[in-house]
């Protein structure tokens, strides 16, 4: 059952493989990364735990692309969990394609050249140099495409581990001046996720503190919960010294531990020393040690495999529940994605326009109506913005119009007399009031047009809004179109809408009503004036201290009119204390405008019309802002609603040139791709994990 945990995620680092190594996959997988410095002793480590010299060798850097190393233990119990297409994949061959009766025969595969067998590890190693040199150069390139690569033989345990390029300051050959960054961005991307296992090589006659890959496995992993440290040149060290501080955690714990590990040295690989052999002395050196014979059955390559493959088994059967749930959300986002781009022009271009048409107006009219699917709780949009414009910056826009801004006394007072002519009224003058009222009517137009243009405004919002979905951006010369011939309309009858407002307006303006129920009647703004200039003063029984009673109460003194200085009809117009220009009645000047103190009469009269113009004013007010939008909502919007179809059938449907139309961006098409990709992938990878 164990085996069989770690070939299920050996199947899926398969299934996943054409994603790329490193954050292209979304399913983090349990995997062991083994993690250093150039030269530590990493390719020796994984040579040792296979048993075989397989991995290029040199000075530098050699390990230029990550290596994903599956080990298969083929002994026959392991055999009898796989199904008989399996069990034949890995029935060994001779090199002319025979089936051999050697179990013991080894064998390597890897996954860029399926069906290929490498019985030769000289072989395996020169097409990891060919593919490394395919992809990174042949100078000393990096990537960080990885290669996978399976090896089946009796003398491994099954495991899996990924080898990364060795951490370098310098750069040599074609490599960048960056290439330190580049590596260890590289080797984090694989790192740095939660299931990743972490193999720190470092060597053990230089100082811990020192370590590159221990101290990178130190940021990702800061508690060294899922890191292992593996101290390799131990023979190397200097006479007395020794690792078992480092062992017992004393200089840098790990909650893993530390295995220390004997590789074979320069002159062992020149004299063609065998792997096997090396093992043996490596056990040897350990046994006869002082420091660590006591402890020898914790030492060594052998140990080191056995442990690695414990944990990686543990740490399968922990998260294998979480990876089969990603795997699932992971294949459910893309499916969904998938059937968003739709199929590969399944349709005629003739069915595929009428199609994007209908779902456009569809979408139109239920964003202005607030039937949309997609109701937003952040912000508002479509119709309810039409609606602000209408009841909040309209209304409180026509509702701050105040006609005494613009109308001074000496105004009304002029054209009292103007509209009076050679005549002087002896009432207040409706003439007067109804030039006054209708110059302040005309200012309502400005903000009248004012919201037309911001009903515009967000039509055609809206209209970006409905084109930025994937359905319309799939084809982007159809959208450029709709969007051209929807604002080329809207602006078409916006000249109308703008027309019907101003007709209101000038309605408004034409007849003044003055018999408005709601308007103030006449003798009601007299009486409300003369009670604010001449407030009656209310007379008081001198023994009691309480008003008396209206009759009893004396009528205030009336001042002589003949004694006024206001007394004549223009007294207050202009004056003069120079009795000899008064003799002489001068001709009035070319321009005569009132100046002067006005009578009692006159602030009276002024008063009034002031009352009945604020009165008759916020009757329009009310009126305008009540139905302008409602002129809006007849000619632009809801005609907008009712006329979009048919005019972008009009305009789209007989184009002869409707294949380009719908022509697909290149976006859509590689992102339909890429998710037909992931999709099969992941397909795959569910089948694999539904069967554990």
């Amino acid at each position: 059952m164990d085996e069989t945990l770690i070939q299920t995620i050996n199947k899926l680092q398969d299934a996943l493989a054409p994603l790329g190594g490193g954050s292209a996959s979304p399913i983090d997988l349990p995997q062991i990364t083994v993690v250093g410095s150039q030269s530590s002793g990493k390719s020796s480590v994984l040579e040792n735990i296979v048993g075989r010299e397989f991995l290029p060798r040199g000075s530098g850097i050699v390990t230029r692309r990550p290596l994903i190393l599956q080990l298969i233990n083929r002994r026959d119990h392991a055999d009898n969990h796989l199904n008989p297409e399996e069990k034949a994949s890995i029935k060994p061959k001779t090199d002319d394609g025979r089936p051999s009766e050697d179990t013991d025969q080894e064998f390597g595969e890897f996954l860029h050249l399926p069906g290929k067998r490498f019985f030769s590890f000289d072989n395996i190693r020169k097409e990891i140099i060919r593919a490394t040199d395919s992809t990174a150069g042949t100078n000393a390139g990096i990537s960080s495409v990885p290669i996978n690569l399976r090896i089946y033989s009796p003398h491994v345990l099954t495991l899996t581990l990924v080898d990364l390029p060795g951490l370098t300051k310098v750069p040599v050959g074609d490599q960048p001046k960056d290439i330190e960054k580049r590596i260890k961005d590289m080797v984090l991307k694989y790192i740095s996720k939660p299931n990743a296992i972490l193999l720190a090589v470092n060597a053990a006659n230089q100082d811990l503190a020192n370590s590159d890959g221990l101290k990178l496995a130190r940021e990702v992993d800061p508690e060294g919960v899922r890191t292992i440290g593996v101290l390799t040149k131990v023979d190397l060290m200097d006479q007395g010294t020794d690792v078992v501080d480092i062992l017992a955690g004393r200089v840098i714990p790990l909650r893993c531990g530390y295995v220390p590990v004997v590789n074979r040295g320069q002159r062992d690989i020149e004299s063609h020393k065998t792997i096997r052999a090396a093992l043996s002395d490596e056990q040897r050196f350990f046994d006869n040690h002082p420091a660590y014979s006591s402890k020898a059955q914790y030492c060594g390559t052998p140990y080191l495999a056995k442990k690695l493959s414990n944990i990686l088994m543990n740490h399968i059967r922990v998260t294998l529940p979480d990876i089969k749930l990603r795997i699932e959300t992971a294949l459910k986002k893309y499916q969904h994605e998938l059937d968003a781009l739709g199929p590969e022009m399944a349709e005629t271009p003739n069915s595929i326009v009428l199609n994007v048409i209908t779902d456009f107006c569809s979408e139109y009219t239920g964003i202005i109506d607030g039937q949309t699917k997609d109701v937003s709780t952040n912000e508002l949009s479509g119709g309810a913005r039409i609606s602000f414009v209408f009841h909040e910056i309209f209304k409180n826009g026509i509702y701050a119009l105040d006609p005494f801004d613009q109308i001074k006394d000496a105004d009304i007072r002029t054209i009292m007399y103007n509209s009076s002519g050679s005549s002087p009224s002896l009432f207040v003058g409706t003439q007067a009031f109804e030039v006054l009222v209708k110059q302040q009517i005309q200012r309502c137009e400005e903000p009248s047009l004012r919201c037309i243009t911001l009903v515009f405004d967000e039509l055609v919002r809206i209209l970006s809004q409905i084109l930025s979905q994937p359905e319309f951006v799939r084809y982007p010369a159809l959208k450029d179109q709709i969007s051209q011939i929807f604002i080329s309309y809207l602006r078409k009858i916006v000249v109308p809408t703008n027309n019907f407002a101003m007709d209101i307006i000038k309605s408004e303006e034409t007849y003044i009503n003055t018999a408005h129920p709601d308007l103030l009647k006449g003798p009601q703004a007299i009486s409300l004036v003369q009670e604010r200039l001449h407030p009656q003063k209310v007379q008081v029984d001198p023994k009691t201290g309480k008003p008396l009673p209206a009759a009893q109460q004396k009528p205030a003194a009336i001042e002589d009119g003949t004694h006024s200085s206001g007394s004549s009809f223009f007294g207050g117009f202009f004056q003069s204390k120079n009795k000899k220009k008064l003799v002489s009645m001068e001709a009035p000047p070319n321009v005569l405008r009132a100046s002067g103190q006005m009578t009692d009469r006159e602030t009276q009269e002024t008063e009034v019309i002031k009352l009945l113009i604020q009165s008759y004013f916020n009757i329009i007010k009310k009126n305008v802002a009540d139905i302008v939008p409602k002129a809006v909502m007849l000619k632009l919007i809801q005609q907008s609603k009712n006329e979009i179809q048919k005019v972008l059938l009009e305009s789209l449907y007989n184009n002869k040139d409707l294949h380009s139309l719908v022509q697909e961006n290149d976006i859509t098409v590689a992102r339909r791709k890429e998710c037909k990709k992931m999709v099969e992938v992941l397909e795959n990878a569910s089948r694999i994990v539904s069967s554990v």
